[in-house]
């Protein structure tokens, strides 16, 4: 499953966000690929351990672990760090697929799920689309600052190439709860049905009662 979802950042958490990109320690990407990836990618990614990048991490890790749709989707059970990439001309990402496990802390997590959360806005820069494949089908995106793509870290993606400008993103992974992608999308249907429900129905009602319970029973099975 693929979402796009509008407004993870608003436009004062983007605002602090962008602001402090001048005083990011920035370095070479393909420090952080893998051993295949790092022949395809040519962009730079901040240091957040350094100047303001604990704080611009902080923010970018809030408005993620708060957004509803994206817990709705992606039923997160832990985050990896996050990374934020700089694209300028000529820069870009060859096709490639994620790495199956990613360290964090002393341990490892299982990628499910990649997401690339949109800095910049699209008139910014000319190319730097993310063009994700699947089984039939390709999906090329470009969305808006504050706008973020959640995708399965199974899929070969690319970042075009940034003909112009300069393109800045998040990017991240997600280990989920729910290990199946069927069963994610199963409920994330029936969420979003709870949600469209509850604007006409008491919370307290036969119809909400037993699909909470139907929800809850999912996820112990799943």
């Amino acid at each position: 499953m693929l979402i796009s979802i509008s407004d993870v950042l608003n436009a004062d958490q983007l605002a602090d966000v962008t602001s402090a990109f001048d005083r990011l320690v920035w370095k070479d990407g393909a420090e952080t690929a893998g051993p295949v990836a790092r022949q395809v990618k040519r962009n730079q990614q901040a240091d957040l351990t350094r100047t303001v990048g604990p704080k611009v991490e902080q923010i970018l890790s809030a408005a993620l672990k708060q957004n509803p749709v994206l817990k709705a989707a992606a039923q997160p059970e832990r985050f990896s760090s996050l990374l934020i990439s700089k694209t300028g001309a000529g820069g870009g990402y060859g096709l490639h697929v994620d790495n199956a496990f990613m360290r964090v802390g002393d341990g490892s997590m299982r990628t499910d799920l990649s997401f690339t959360l949109f800095l910049s806005p699209p008139e910014d820069y000319e190319g730097g689309e993310l063009v994700i494949e699947h089984a039939g089908a390709t999906q090329t995106l470009k969305l808006g600052a504050g706008d973020l793509v959640l995708y399965p870290s199974s899929s070969l993606h690319q970042v075009t190439d940034v003909t112009s400008g300069t393109r800045l993103v998040c990017v991240g992974w997600i280990e989920s709860r729910i290990q199946r992608a069927d069963d994610r999308e199963t409920l994330f249907d029936l969420i979003n049905l709870k949600a469209e429900l509850s604007r006409r129905l008491d919370a307290q009602s036969p119809e909400m009662l037993t699909l909470s319970k139907v929800i809850a029973n999912l996820k112990r099975r799943f």
